[in-house]
């Protein structure tokens, strides 16, 4: 196991997606965060009601030490009362690619 994480973050839009992938890999929250180019049909139970929405999925990659850090940029700019933030950590990966998260998430 390592101390790497993939974080998951559904947003409203590509340019609120976009906005804050930006944000975060500038504030050196993370290394990369990648927007998916197409929509991900999210259905989901609110408030009582069963809803669908498309979606735009952000996967960042990070570590467990930046984690309470990126919420809080995370929940700052996005627009939903609750985000989905998610972090599943990495078990293993290869040995320059988890350095360079470490270097590039200090």
């Amino acid at each position: 196991m390592t101390d790497k994480v993939v974080v998951m973050v559904t947003c409203r839009s590509r340019a609120e997606a976009g906005k804050i992938a930006r944000a975060v890999v500038e504030a050196r929250l993370t290394a990369c965060a990648n927007v998916l180019g197409s929509p991900v049909q999210s259905i989901y139970r609110w408030r009582g009601k069963v809803e669908t929405a498309n979606e735009v999925l952000v996967v960042i990659k990070s570590t467990r030490k930046r984690f309470a850090a990126l919420e809080r940029e995370i929940r700052r700019l996005h627009s939903y009362d609750t985000p989905e933030i998610i972090a599943v950590p990495i078990a293993a990966g290869s040995k320059a690619y988890l350095e360079w998260i470490e270097e590039s998430a200090e």
